[in-house]
């Protein structure tokens, strides 16, 4: 066993251990109180953050829940921009949890995260927290069960020869080694948005929280001591981490009206809870004080990297505290919003690239964002209540070397957002570039651990190069810069069946293989962070140095996790699902745009009439790919790669149909 493997098993081993929803009986299952009217965006104020009473009234119920089942949990609770606010293990609750997807889905996949069990309890709580709060806005209310529905290689999970979920992938986003998403420097909260210790959970037991109609944080729990997914939505679960956490959003539940079960996406309504209020063993109204519980029934931890063990106040957000406020500089009228720091200063104004004489202006970066901006206030939303809202979106624009050249946001956008936009436009530019292949055949191995602290196998990187040229018949491909990438066809190449759906052939260039593959064991995606992923597992656990801040180029623990070729242009990761575009100058590649928040197609289409627009305006060249390098020129096996996908009848403003076509 390798020194650091070492340390790690000696570090768990020794840690190891065992507006109001409704009361018991409420027969009308895990609902909140009803939106206030005009909460589309505009009911957030400056009071709008849990206090610590709150957040140690949300633990205490859970922990009575907990009690009442003869179980034990780790509850985390965040505000809404990722900061964690307590983080409580009670006693008996196991230290570590195990990755996996479980045998319900009738998989057993060895290799990327499946299996892994050195996770602390700790993290899972923390992901799950995070991701409640960051898939809900005041349009509406995620949790990690909708995340889980949308994620998987079906949609819905389970049912054969159905297309990927609309945001599969988007699990990877957030993570700890990112560039993007801000890290806890001790002491109370601060700006986000922060990171997520896991990325974005799929298993059930996250909430989002709300006050007065907007979300305020969330709450994850980890009690069953798997940290999985639902691979089937065709039943009713009684999952034990989220009986516990509906109890502990008792009196904070999202707004009925509001929740992913009021919301349809493809023709198919969203998941929100198996879990109901009825179904309780414990009244949450009579929960005791958290003072009757802390020393007694466990203890607030800390979590290196996330808090320190305390409760602390949220943020309210859309303040300058919370790292997210309105502009006051750039975009004049537009209701926009921006990230700042701790000190107020805006973190991502338009900026000039710095790739050569093509490189797109200041000038030209903030009027793209404006035209886009535009686009996305005349577009009807796809996840928003109610019916007939604009979207609310995040874009970002990045250089062909993936450097941030400006973030923009509608008001309310979802939170998830922000770094999942980056992350297309990342990827849409890398992909699309001449050094793509140099790169990636650069980067170390990802090292697969065993389920425990061993090396279970190499799994390298380069091989997806030759893996993608055989699958286009492109020699030269992903070195010549010769096919223009969208997010949407770098997704179509990372699905575990070619076209998407047909569960009869075979997976992408980017994928693993069936019986390989499963949402923590993808491929490309995965792979390139793989090894920061577990380094900060190893740093919570006091085995390993924190990563920096790109999540690429770090080898594995066999090597001691150094620094290795990483891809700057890549730093928070890829992402593979749509709404992210090259952006040309003529012939030349001079960036990359991304837009995240609602329906997959309406992202796609605000990243590119966005560009179109603003291109028209500007006549300095600027623009979308033409038509003659776009992935879509190429049918591998038959099936064409897919663009760009606009939605038909798409603004709330005009009864135009076909808005993407000609251009």
């Amino acid at each position: 066993m390798k020194p650091g493997l070492a340390a790690l098993a000696s570090l768990l081993l020794a840690g190891c251990g065992g507006g109001s929803g409704g009361g018991v009986g409420d027969t009308s299952g895990a609902v909140g109180p009803a939106t206030p009217a005009g909460c589309d965006g505009s009911c957030v104020s400056p009071a709008s953050r849990l206090g610590t009473a709150e957040v140690g009234a949300v633990i205490a119920r859970a922990v009575a829940e907990a009690q009442a089942r003869g179980a034990a949990a780790t509850i985390a609770v965040v505000d809404r921009s990722g900061n964690v606010l307590g983080v409580f293990r009670m006693n008996g609750a196991a230290s570590a949890v195990r990755v996996g997807t479980g045998s319900a889905a009738g998989v057993s996949v060895s290799g990327g995260l499946e299996g892994v069990d050195i996770v602390p309890d700790t993290l899972a709580a923390i992901a799950k927290a995070v991701t409640g709060a960051y898939l809900s806005s005041e349009g509406n209310a995620f949790s990690t069960r909708s995340a889980s529905q949308i994620v998987q290689d079906h949609f819905n999970p389970g049912e054969r020869f159905a297309p990927g979920g609309p945001l599969f992938g988007v699990q990877f986003s957030q993570l700890p080694c990112g560039d993007l998403v801000l890290r806890w420097a001790g002491g109370a909260p601060g700006a986000g948005p922060r990171r997520s210790p896991l990325g974005l959970a799929a298993d059930p037991g996250g909430f989002p929280l709300y006050l007065g109609g907007t979300p305020v944080g969330g709450v994850g729990v980890i009690a069953d001591g798997v940290y999985a997914l639902d691979p089937v939505t065709t039943d009713r679960d009684h999952d034990l981490d989220e009986l516990v956490a509906l109890a502990a959003s008792f009196g904070l539940a999202a707004p009925a009206d509001r929740r992913a079960d009021r919301i349809t996406v493809e023709g198919k309504t969203l998941r929100f809870s198996d879990a109901r209020f009825d179904e309780l063993r414990a009244d949450p109204a009579a929960a005791p004080a958290f003072a009757a519980i802390d020393g007694s029934a466990g203890d607030l931890v800390a979590v290196p990297g996330y808090a320190d063990a305390q409760l602390r106040a949220g943020l309210a957000f859309a303040t300058p505290a919370s790292g997210i406020r309105a502009d006051a500089l750039d975009f004049p009228g537009q209701d926009a919003f921006v990230l700042v720091d701790d000190a107020d200063l805006e973190r991502f104004r338009p900026a000039a690239g710095s790739d050569g004489p093509d490189a797109l202006t200041a000038t030209e970066v903030q009027a793209i964002l404006s035209a886009a901006l535009d686009v996305a206030a005349r577009a009807r939303a796809q996840i928003r209540r109610p019916l007939g809202s604009s979207a609310r979106v995040t874009i970002s624009l990045v250089d062909s070397n993936g450097a941030i050249l400006g973030i923009v946001r509608s008001r309310d956008a979802p939170v998830f957002g922000i770094d999942v936009s980056l992350q297309k436009a990342r990827s849409a530019a890398f992909l699309s570039a001449p050094a793509a292949a140099a790169a990636l055949s650069a980067v170390p191995d990802a090292v697969y651990l065993d389920g425990g602290l061993n090396v279970l196998r190499n799994a390298p990187v380069a091989p997806y190069v030759g893996a993608y040229r055989a699958f286009l018949g492109l020699p030269a491909g992903l070195a010549d810069g010769g096919v223009a990438l969208s997010a949407r066809a770098i997704g179509n190449l990372a699905r575990p069946y070619y076209p998407d759906g047909f569960d009869d052939r075979d997976h992408g260039p980017f994928s693993l293989p069936r019986g390989e593959w499963s949402p923590f064991s993808t491929g490309l995606q995965l792979d390139l962070v793989y090894n920061g992923l577990i380094q900060h597992v190893g740093f919570v656990l006091g085995a390993a140095p924190d990563p920096g801040a790109n999540c690429t180029g770090i080898t594995g623990f066999n090597a001691g996790f150094a620094s290795s070729a990483p891809i700057p242009a890549l730093a928070n990761g890829l992402q593979i699902f749509p709404g992210g575009l090259p952006i040309y100058r003529g012939e030349v590649l001079v960036g990359g745009i991304g837009v995240s928040g609602d329906g997959i197609d309406q992202d796609d289409m605000i990243a590119f009439l966005g560009l179109d627009a603003a291109a028209a305006s500007l006549g300095s060249g600027l623009g979308n790919a033409t038509a003659m390098i776009r992935a879509d020129t190429y049918a591998p096996f038959g099936a064409r790669l897919r663009y760009v996908n606009c939605p038909q009848s798409p603004f709330n403003d005009s009864t135009e149909q076909a808005a993407c076509n000609g251009r």
